[in-house]
């Protein structure tokens, strides 16, 4: 999504969970994870990173990761915050239960609710994460967001979080066309599990 925002062309190459093992994967990424950024032979892994080094390398202007000090540490505190506290109990709850088809675990789903809730608060006060301007902190929080959103968490009664989410994705260049195909597999993953065990989540 950050390289449609700069307006740099890539060849993207889909990756099977299964390939992240192999011995060729892992002389790419010895962490065995995705998403991998070759630049000419230059390797980088974890998203956050590759959002940073792209913006570094190939923006035409410093908008998406401004280079004034205070607001890149804004950007940056908004970057961690994603990382560790709104992500992580997203993705342990994708992990631990439906990944693995493992029942719904209450503790670890209500871990997610007080983050999106500081979120919302953050929200309430900017147009975006990080400010009045659109950042790569958007772009990261937005991946988690669409997570919750693919869980069938009404996103209505975080009604900032929810101005945001629809705002942001229309600013990202062909955001639909990028993310269609993840987005119906993820909700038809979603739905076999859900099934498996008769949840259903408003």
């Amino acid at each position: 999504m950050t390289a449609k925002l700069i307006g740099i062309h890539q060849n993207l190459d889909l990756v099977e969970i299964s390939d992240m093992k192999t011995p060729e994967f892992q002389k790419i990424n010895p962490f065995k994870r995705i998403p991998v950024l070759d630049d000419n032979g230059f390797l980088l892994s974890e998203s956050r990173a590759i959002n940073s080094y792209l913006c570094n390398e190939y923006a035409k202007d410093d908008s998406l990761y401004p280079r004034n000090s205070q607001r890149r540490a804004i950007v940056d505190q908004m970057l961690d915050f994603d990382l560790g506290t709104l992500n992580h109990p997203i993705m342990d709850y994708w992990y631990q239960c439906i990944l693995r088809n493992n029942p719904h675990d209450e503790v670890r789903y209500q871990k997610m609710f007080n983050p999106l809730k500081k979120f919302n608060e953050v929200l309430d006060r900017y147009d975006f994460a990080a400010g009045m301007t659109f950042t790569i902190a958007d772009v990261s929080l937005l991946a988690s967001i669409s997570s919750v959103d693919a869980l069938g968490i009404g996103l209505a009664k975080y009604p900032h979080i929810l101005r945001w989410f629809n705002q942001s994705r229309e600013i990202i260049p062909d955001y639909n066309q990028i993310n269609h195909t993840g987005i119906l597999q993820i909700k038809e993953l979603v739905g076999q599990w859900k099934g498996s065990f008769g949840l259903e989540f408003s």
